[in-house]
């Protein structure tokens, strides 16, 4: 039996998606009671107005997003966003389970040569600045040509919360080089941001989107899929000039017949 599963976070007025962006706002542009008298009697409609910015939510990024000469939201071809092979990375114990350490960005280190160091604060706790950077290691032996690849750290657990806000899992330039040269179709991820946002380069963007690899950020629900076995889909709204926009993210499982009930 088809199951579909709901990858997407709601978006409501007032939400918070990224700190430093506005959230949404909505109201009425025709509400039903002054909708009545447009129409007879016991009818009426609401029409609705959202004003926000195109990263708000579970989003998709265009190659535009980061090019000025990328193809724009309009451009993309649905087989690029829709009915995707997909693979689900399931990263979240490995995340949750490593050491609390102070990250050097500067350094460019990979996860693998860092160096455990704990910080006490004076209360005796300690303290949770904790690097999830994400390495080529988590997809190595997998097969992810032509798949929508989605990396689940868990991190959609904070989704609403400040802390959804610090110290994201993310991945590294060698992990995106890696998925671009395996044939990645598409990468999403249940994060603040695909990239460390401390690094201004924003190398993971750069590297996936110049290869037309679209991104999809702020997924949620990605344990409950399996490793394999489903198909993708996040086609956003077909703007042209845009390259981002919030999209209903959605995986189904199983083959051909009428969703389970």
């Amino acid at each position: 039996m088809r199951r579909l599963i709901d990858l997407s976070h709601t978006v409501e007025d007032g939400l918070v998606t990224y700190r430093g962006l506005p959230a949404p706002i909505m109201c009425d542009f025709l509400s039903r009671e002054d909708s009545k008298e447009h129409y007879e009697d016991g009818t009426s409609f609401h029409i609705g107005r959202i004003d926000m910015v195109a990263n708000t939510g579970t989003y998709v990024d265009s190659p535009f997003h980061r090019f000025a000469d990328g193809k724009d939201l309009s451009e993309l071809e649905l087989e690029s966003l829709a009915e995707l092979p997909g693979l689900c990375v399931h990263l979240e114990a490995d995340l949750s389970s490593r050491t609390p350490i102070r990250h050097h960005r500067k350094e460019q280190q990979s996860v693998s040569s860092r160096t455990p160091i704990r910080d006490l604060p004076e209360d005796g706790t300690e303290l949770q600045e904790v690097t999830r950077a994400i390495g080529p290691e988590a997809f190595e032996g997998l097969d992810v040509t032509g798949k929508a690849v989605l990396v689940h750290t868990g991190w959609a657990n904070h989704w609403n919360t400040d802390a959804y806000f610090e110290g994201h899992p993310f991945l590294t330039r060698e992990a995106a080089e890696w998925l671009r040269d395996h044939g990645a179709a598409l990468v999403g991820i249940d994060s603040l941001n695909i990239d460390d946002i401390e690094d201004g380069e924003r190398p993971v963007h750069t590297t996936l989107l110049g290869a037309d690899i679209p991104i999809a950020e702020h997924l949620r629900g990605l344990e409950q899929l399996p490793e394999s076995g489903f198909t993708f889909h996040a086609a956003p709204v077909k703007v042209r000039g845009m390259g981002t926009f919030p999209v209903r993210a959605y995986a189904v499982l199983g083959g051909m017949g009428p969703p389970a009930g």
